[in-house]
């Protein structure tokens, strides 16, 4: 049996490996990855040597520089730069080796920060973006576009697939530039052990977040990636080849910060610094496309986070530099 040569670029990170996993399932499919010292993907003759080279068949772009909002607002330049170096190289590598399926993982916040909720597909481009994660969401709409325009020139079979906000095994548990769960995870339970008697949390409180399980995540990538063309372009509009992959199920910040010092047993106080960043007032994903097309997420929130806690804890001595 011929296998399919499947490259998953990012395989480390957190939805990178979930994709993996998935895929080590089927025995039909042969992994190739390469890590960041082993390829470069910034670097675009090397890029185009690796797919010259290795025979590929389908692509998962998963690979990407990400951070929560300190690190968004601090390294802006990085961000961008380094998102759309990596995506226009895989891209345009992949159709010169005649690459032709490749899915690539964007984010939520490619919506405007006022976008009607839930936000649909079809919100892409009809307002301002969020202004701290703006040069992310400019990079990840840019790789949105490149799969457009490389259908459309050469009709190349390269979809998108939006996730709301993710976490679960292999996540960035660093202080301060981690996303808001692992952040959440890790300053409660520091916390905990220190005996600490409150914990502080950024915000209000207010603002309104979905949460998907990176598993999940990983699941609805390789179906979204294995639909036959008539069922994908049944139900993805022309011009408007991307789909938002999520719970349908939001929470206030407040509600997840209790949630998470519930699961990691932590008993004193929990305030609010109102003088931090929000970010925007509701993020919530439409997903009655994903829904339609027959696929939903099976993993609720306090599962996840207490699966995540457990695999913090089991792996908690790397994070500590």
């Amino acid at each position: 049996m011929t296998k399919t040569r499947v490259y998953v670029a990012g395989h480390r990170g957190m939805v990178g490996s979930a994709i993996v996993r998935q895929l080590q399932q089927d025995n039909r499919v042969e992994l190739v990855l390469r890590s960041r010292n082993e390829l470069d993907l910034t670097h675009q003759a090397a890029v185009q040597q690796f797919f010259q080279q290795e025979n590929i068949d389908q692509v998962y772009l998963a690979a990407a520089k990400v951070g929560g909002i300190v690190a968004n607002n601090t390294y802006p330049a990085d961000f961008i730069y380094e998102n759309l170096m990596i995506q226009a190289n895989i891209i345009h590598s992949a159709h010169l080796a005649n690459v032709q399926k490749l899915l690539f993982l964007g984010s939520s916040c490619i919506y405007p920060k006022l976008a009607t909720q839930p936000m649909t597909e079809q919100a892409l481009l009809t307002g301002t973006l969020e202004p701290t994660n703006e040069p992310y969401a400019v990079a990840k709409i840019a790789g949105i576009k490149l799969c457009e325009s490389y259908n459309r020139q050469y009709g190349r079979d390269y979809r998108s697939v939006m996730p709301t906000n993710l976490y679960g095994e292999n996540d960035n548990f660093h202080p301060e530039n981690s996303h808001v769960i692992p952040a959440l995870l890790r300053r409660f339970h520091e916390a905990k052990l220190a005996g600490l008697p409150e914990v502080v949390a950024w915000g209000s409180g207010k603002p309104m977040r979905e949460f998907l399980h990176v598993d999940d995540m990983a699941a609805a990538s390789v179906f979204v990636m294995q639909l036959d063309n008539s069922s994908y372009q049944q139900h993805t509009e022309a011009m408007l080849s991307h789909i938002n992959v999520g719970t349908g199920i939001d929470c206030t910040i407040r509600e997840l910060v209790e949630t998470v010092a519930q699961v990691v047993g932590y008993q004193g106080t929990i305030a609010f610094d109102a003088t931090k960043p929000d970010g925007a007032p509701r993020k919530l994903m439409d997903v009655s496309r994903l829904k339609s097309l027959g696929w939903t997420a099976s993993i609720e929130l306090a599962q996840g986070l207490a699966s995540t806690y457990q695999w913090f804890l089991q792996h908690q001595d790397s994070f500590r530099k």
